[in-house]
């Protein structure tokens, strides 16, 4: 029997930059909408699933979600690992995708690479980006992560760290040494034993940005979606050519700092 493969978006609307983003409107639709038709084009999964929050401010998605027909879940608001290994569980997955709801250009042929990479390479955890210190060589948006059920389950039960906790999968990959395999693999171990493979594009787009965490970034996507008249088919290799044409187009967010690992939201320590 084939393993079932599980995407799982996650989002909130108490983003600490831009509350309520995943309702926020692109070209007709709903952000969570764009990210969730697109991630569902790909071929290697079984089901896409919305995980949100149990938060009171999160009704509105759920209840949007239900209306849609969206598959969704609620979890814990912060621990963000416990909402992902709770939805998995439910979900009876093998193998997990993990996707934010802030990418609305997310693309389906990227997420059944990641995935293929991890079956036929039999890795615990691989993905096409990783935090500094490593690289990034795919545009920032364009973020797929995918991991086994079981290595999911047992970084549930040992992850302690608050930024474990929120980020969700840094436990898998902290600390580990890569080797390149070719122009476009990396692989290592890490010092907590998960065999890890980063997946890198030939030529480096790294510091192009095409996510969603400012109005400046909202607005940058929605002019990308009215070039293409509101459809959501394109290729990320279609939003290059586009901002390549048309290189003002990503002078409107160029001024947003990325957000890293060591960003924990603070409304968390509180608790």
């Amino acid at each position: 029997m084939p393993p079932k493969i599980v995407a799982i978006i996650q989002g909130r609307m108490s983003s600490s930059r831009l509350p309520g983003k995943i309702l926020a409107d692109i070209a007709g639709q709903p952000m969570l909408t764009r990210v969730y038709v697109r991630t569902s084009r790909a071929r290697t999964l079984s089901d896409v699933i919305f995980a949100t929050t149990t938060d009171a401010s999160d009704d509105p998605v759920a209840d949007y979600c239900d209306l849609s027909g969206i598959p969704c879940t609620r979890g814990s608001l912060y621990d963000v690992l416990d909402r992902y290994y709770q939805s998995a569980k439910d979900a009876k997955a093998d193998i997990v995708v993990r996707i934010t709801a802030d990418c609305p250009v997310i693309d389906p042929d990227l997420i059944d690479n990641v995935v293929n990479t991890l079956l036929e390479g039999g890795y615990d955890f691989v993905c096409n980006r990783l935090p500094p210190p490593w690289t990034r060589t795919y545009p920032i948006g364009l973020d797929v992560e995918v991991c086994t059920f079981k290595a999911l389950a047992k970084a549930w039960k040992d992850a302690k760290e608050p930024q474990h906790r929120e980020h969700a999968m840094p436990y898998f990959y902290e600390g580990v040494g890569l080797t390149t395999v070719n122009r476009t693999l990396q692989t290592g171990t890490s010092p907590r034993g998960y065999n890890i493979a980063l997946l890198h594009h030939v030529t480096d787009f790294g510091d192009y940005r095409w996510t969603v965490d400012t109005a400046e970034d909202l607005e940058f996507m929605r002019q990308v979606y009215a070039r293409f008249n509101g459809r959501d088919d394109f290729s990320w290799k279609e939003v290059l050519d586009l901002v390549h044409n048309e290189p003002d187009l990503m002078k409107i967010n160029a001024g947003v700092q990325h957000k890293t690992l060591k960003d924990i939201d603070k409304r968390a320590l509180k608790k």
